[in-house]
């Protein structure tokens, strides 16, 4: 992670995630704000890697960050950092394209060694958070097992497709994967749009698990 953005309005609270930027992501920049109006301008005009984001901001909530960053910037990754552990802010985060969900409750290690996982492609979540997801998908899963059956007879990716969807899913990005392949960021950023268009997934959370649900990263 080379450029990171926190997105938090107490000043202690800002200091703490950098400390754990700083632990987790060895020489990477910091740019750091209070409000989503401030967050929302940078990142129309600036590129991040990752973004944490705390979702009680003091001019609106940090969801419409995290939608704004896979909106304007499909490569990089948000994770939510927050007191917040109920369904009620949890799922709309989610669904808004966060790839992880962390509570600040926890340890400062165990927060740093969340997201030096990441780059094994692993969605940093709390404990507790994972388990309210789990549950939260535990019921009807015969249902779904017969639509993803289904989804696999009608969707197709191309053989590049799924070599991006696996890089995807390993928590490359966007450059990372352009340079892999010999390929423009323009290029590898339409790939990733018409898998997301197919899978119908709208984060690289979602992309994530479609992508070990295919076999192709372990689980």
């Amino acid at each position: 992670m080379k450029s990171v953005l926190i997105v938090e309005d107490l000043p202690e609270a800002q200091l703490w995630m950098a400390e754990v930027v700083r632990a987790a992501c060895d020489g990477a920049q910091l740019r750091m704000t209070a409000r989503c109006d401030e967050a929302l301008a940078l990142l129309r005009c600036e590129p991040f890697d990752l973004a944490l984001v705390d979702l009680g901001l003091p001019d609106g909530d940090g969801t419409d960050v995290v939608g704004a960053l896979r909106h304007h910037q499909p490569q990089a990754t948000s994770v939510v950092v927050t007191i917040h552990d109920d369904d009620d802010h949890l799922f709309p985060a989610l669904q808004a394209g966060a790839f992880g969900y962390l509570l600040k409750d926890q340890p400062h290690e165990v927060l740093v060694a969340q997201l030096q996982r990441m780059a094994q492609g692993e969605p940093p979540l709390s404990p507790p958070i994972a388990r309210r997801v789990l549950a939260h998908f535990a019921g009807g899963a015969q249902r779904r097992a017969a639509l993803m059956r289904q989804i696999d007879d009608e969707v197709h990716l191309t053989e590049r497709e799924t070599d991006v969807l696996q890089r995807v899913a390993k928590g490359y990005t966007l450059p990372e994967i352009a340079q892999q392949f010999g390929l423009s960021r323009h290029t590898v950023g339409d790939h990733i749009k018409q898998i997301y268009k197919k899978l119908n997934v709208s984060s690289r959370a979602e992309a994530a698990l479609e992508a070990a649900r295919r076999g192709l990263v372990e689980p």
